[in-house]
């Protein structure tokens, strides 16, 4: 599998995209210093490990989630809420530390790189379904979207863009054992992987392949077998990854109900909002000011509004597997959401549903509708990259 024209054209994005967030975050860092909140998720600060000056630097790269991986990376999966999060890119991370010297770099690098080659894999995807000024907008559009960030952190995102997109376009080649291979590498790398399995039935049933590579297919739930084995063989409970759902307060709330408690939490944000008061709390107190949760539950649900467009615009312009994926991506956090805050991550999940990206492109056919959105789309990966620079929540 080529990377194709499109590999100078995904390092322009991800290099040119990168320095805005570096510029927006270092300067946030500058003027505001972080919030405090890194002393109680990071007390051995793993994500500040050097001296002043370069643990600025690496703000941009490390915050909240990173200490998660970066425990991992050094001490595997001792404490139970770590196995929430999958094992492929913490192995990475840990390989790479003995390279690099650092966890943290091997991280932020790892991560750059991932996302390099997973954009120029969407840039090939998107030429082939769609053409290449499709092609060009997609790996623009990904890049400059509010939550680009994430994919030059210490976050299993990239990898995880790298794995899925990769697995599309083998699939649509007909290189099914390649194909089943990265999905199994998607499912090592984070629960929502299994759902790989979904595009790659539908592209089978449309044309179906040879017998002997059906069984391709097996590779997919392969890599969360390889997960839970390795748990066991470790001495842990090999549903760990399931039961420290309940730990991070995921809990089923029917087929996509998370929808109905994302609209609740978010009317009843605005509510807290319009009162001007904080001493009645219309909504279940999670901890913290009122206010500002009241404000993240409406930027959750203003996210979850502007994905219903992008996926039905899927549904009608893209293959059926294209929007199969994203819906069955979706269906896992938002049929089981966290009950203080029901969109939590939201707006991370849906930064690696490459299809929404490739309906985009298809849709900001115009020079005004270009502008508009990439316009929309800097300032919120500006505002989005500050906030996570000085260790204030994003999503």
């Amino acid at each position: 599998m080529r990377l194709g024209a499109g590999a100078a054209l995904a390092w322009r994005a991800a290099w040119t995209s990168r320095l805005a967030i570096w510029a927006a975050g270092l300067g946030a860092l500058a003027i505001w210093g972080r919030s405090g909140r890194e002393h109680d998720f990071d007390p051995q600060a793993l994500t500040q490990p050097f001296g002043a000056l370069a643990n600025a630097l690496a703000a941009p790269s490390a915050a909240w989630d990173s200490v998660w991986y970066l425990s991992i990376a050094d001490g595997g999966y001792a404490d139970p809420q770590r196995t929430a999060f999958f094992p492929l890119y913490p192995l990475l991370v840990r390989a790479g530390g003995w390279v690099a010297g650092s966890p943290l770099v091997a991280g932020a690098l790892l991560s750059l790189a991932c996302f390099v080659a997973g954009l120029a894999l969407l840039h090939e995807l998107t030429r082939l379904e769609l053409g290449a000024d499709a092609a060009r907008w997609a790996v623009l559009g990904l890049a400059w979207s509010p939550m680009s960030f994430f994919f030059s952190t210490v976050y299993s995102e990239a990898l995880f863009l790298l794995v899925s997109v990769g697995a599309m376009l083998a699939a649509r080649r007909e290189r099914w054992w390649l194909a089943g291979a990265l999905a199994g590498l998607g499912a090592a790398t984070r629960s929502a992987g299994i759902v790989l399995l979904v595009p790659l039935v539908v592209l089978m049933l449309a044309d179906p392949p040879r017998p002997r590579d059906v069984l391709a297919l097996l590779l997919v739930p392969a890599g969360l077998a390889a997960y839970m084995g390795g748990l066991a063989a470790a001495g842990h409970d090999a549903y760990a990854p399931f039961h420290a759902q309940e730990v991070w307060f995921r809990a089923w709330a029917g087929p996509f109900g998370g929808i109905r408690d994302g609209v609740v939490a978010g009317w009843d944000g605005a509510r807290q909002l319009l009162s001007g008061q904080r001493e009645h709390v219309y909504f279940t107190k999670a901890g913290g000011d009122p206010f500002i949760a009241a404000r993240v539950n409406l930027m959750l649900l203003a996210f979850l509004v502007a994905a219903v467009p992008a996926l039905v615009g899927a549904l009608r312009r893209l293959p059926l597997a294209y929007a199969a994926y994203a819906v069955a991506a979706l269906a896992l956090p938002l049929s089981y959401p966290v009950a203080p805050q029901p969109l939590m991550s939201l707006p991370r999940f849906l930064a690696v549903l490459f299809p929404l990206f490739m309906w985009l492109a298809l849709v900001c056919g115009s020079r005004r509708r270009r502008a508009v959105a990439f316009g929309l789309f800097g300032l919120g990966l500006a505002a989005y990259s500050a906030r996570y620079a000085t260790w204030h929540w994003v999503a």
